[in-house]
């Protein structure tokens, strides 16, 4: 039996419910895609502090621009808009909600015709971008551009910047692919004692192994004009983008290199860089490091061109291959939730310590330049505890759209990668890209083995949201896949 140009068969149609109709007409219809794009420079123009360590830093110069992509899209049926989105990724740390909230109450004064929450907002976890949320640390008042003013600044370039993919969609196409490059590393050392450590030594005696896997896989959605010419691409990697994390300057790291080689071969094409699974990954090597180097040497690159080299191979060669296999008519279905999660909760003994640890600091004569974010870091450990049971829940925003054959699953963590690899394991869909770092900055979401393990990124001051929600968010993810397919 065919519906409005979507094939159902009859068996199926006479035994489903009206409610199951709806959502599974308007996950297996097609619609004419509409394809926008742009990128901005969103570099400030002012000294400023970064974010990604405990201590302070002032940045003092540029290396290179940090910028943000977005991607608009929308299906059409007979000029009816079917579902729309719009992707911007960012070189920044996190997304933060305010800034999210921001950008949206903006978009609905300029944007009349997209729904603000189909905007989906990405960090590429750059550790030398600025600081956005004032509460981490003491910055100077003079000569420094202030979080707030940045915020500001920054909004003001993701509006233009969203306006301009959503105003300059077109009639285009999509096509999917998967290619393979090194990029990510476990970064979770463990040892004799069952003790985990991030970038723990590996030239211990004691040390037995790395806490899990890797996932070298390059997930990828290319988009095309009319002509079939490539004018974005989605590139899904399961690694933060902090080669560089230390620097005292601007610089969009790995990502800054991926562009800068992809645009040599395809001037213009915006890169949509989205991390995946990443919250115990890092393109930190772990071990053979004198050997990477000296290749390094070889092909005179360095680290982040390196991996820049891996990525924009693997893209270079999938593009071609996709080439012919392009979509104009596909199905765009973008569900928005609001899911509640359980908070990891603080025992007594947690509390205790982190109020033994931010005493201490206090009593400090000669406070170091990372004692105040770490007090920060334990007080809200202790503010945790004492409202837990009143405020028992997490409540993130989570988005899950099909487009074509390839689904999109979003959550605002350091999702450590095993719970990546459980979506993409039980998803229906033949492509599964998971995105982190979305609005919310919810901290690291380890697994019940990293806890076990402890460490930064696993103990309790790392995570508002333990292994049950973890596993909470896993099967709802699974659950909204599957009911597109």
């Amino acid at each position: 039996m065919k519906v409005f140009g979507c094939v159902v068969r009859a068996g199926l149609a006479i035994a489903v419910s009206a409610a199951f109709w709806a959502a599974g007409l308007t996950a297996a219809c097609g619609g004419e895609l509409w394809v926008g794009s742009a990128t901005v420079d969103i570099t400030p123009d002012k000294p400023v502090a970064l974010q990604g360590q405990f201590h302070l830093r002032i940045c003092k110069g540029v290396d290179n621009p940090l910028r943000a992509v977005a991607v608009a899209l929308e299906t059409r049926q007979a000029d009816h808009a079917e579902d729309q989105a719009i992707f911007i990724s960012c070189d920044l740390t996190g997304i933060t909600e305010e800034l999210q909230q921001k950008l949206r109450d903006r978009l609905r004064q300029e944007l009349a015709d997209f729904d603000g929450r189909k905007l989906v907002l990405t960090a590429t976890h750059t550790h030398t971008a600025p600081v956005l949320n004032s509460s981490w640390y003491e910055i100077p008042k003079q000569g420094v551009m202030q979080p707030a003013e940045y915020l500001d600044f920054l909004v003001d370039r993701l509006v233009q910047l969203a306006s301009q993919a959503w105003k300059g969609r077109k009639p285009g196409g999509v096509s999917w692919g998967l290619g393979y490059a090194v990029v990510g590393h476990n970064r979770r050392a463990v040892y004799a004692d069952g003790s985990a450590i991030m970038y723990g030594p590996t030239n211990r005696p004691d040390f037995q192994n790395f806490e899990s896997g890797e996932d070298h896989g390059v997930e990828m959605l290319f988009f095309w004009d009319g002509q079939k010419q490539p004018i974005a691409v989605a590139i899904n990697v399961v690694c933060p983008s902090q080669e560089l994390e230390s620097r005292t300057t601007i610089n969009a790291d790995f990502w800054h290199d991926v562009r800068e080689q992809l645009g040599a071969k395809y001037p213009g094409l915006c890169v949509l860089a989205w991390p995946g699974a990443a919250g115990d990954q890092s393109p930190h090597l772990m071990y053979r490091k004198a050997a990477e180097e000296r290749m390094q040497r070889l092909r005179k690159l360095s680290s982040t061109q390196e991996i820049a080299r891996r990525i924009a191979r693997e893209v270079e060669d999938v593009l071609e291959l996709t080439r012919q296999d392009i979509h104009t008519d596909v199905p765009l279905v973008h569900r928005v939730e609001d899911l509640e999660l359980p908070k990891r909760k603080v025992t007594p003994e947690e509390a205790a310590a982190a109020q033994a640890e931010v005493d201490a600091l206090l009593k400090k004569a000669s406070p170091g330049p990372a004692d105040h974010a770490r007090r920060v870091w334990h007080q809200k450990v202790i503010d945790r505890f004492q409202i837990q049971e009143k405020e028992p829940n997490l409540t993130i925003e989570l988005h899950v759209i099909r487009l074509g054959e390839v689904a999109i699953v979003t959550n605002p963590f350091e999702l450590f990668l095993d719970y990546g690899l459980r979506m993409k394991g039980r998803s229906k869909a033949l492509q599964t890209f998971v995105v982190q770092l979305t609005a919310g900055s919810a901290g690291y979401l380890p697994t019940k083995k990293a806890v076990a393990g402890g460490g930064y990124s696993a103990v309790v001051q790392s995570s508002r949201v333990g292994p049950e929600g973890g596993q909470k968010l896993v099967d709802r993810s699974v659950e909204l896949i599957n009911s597109l397919w």
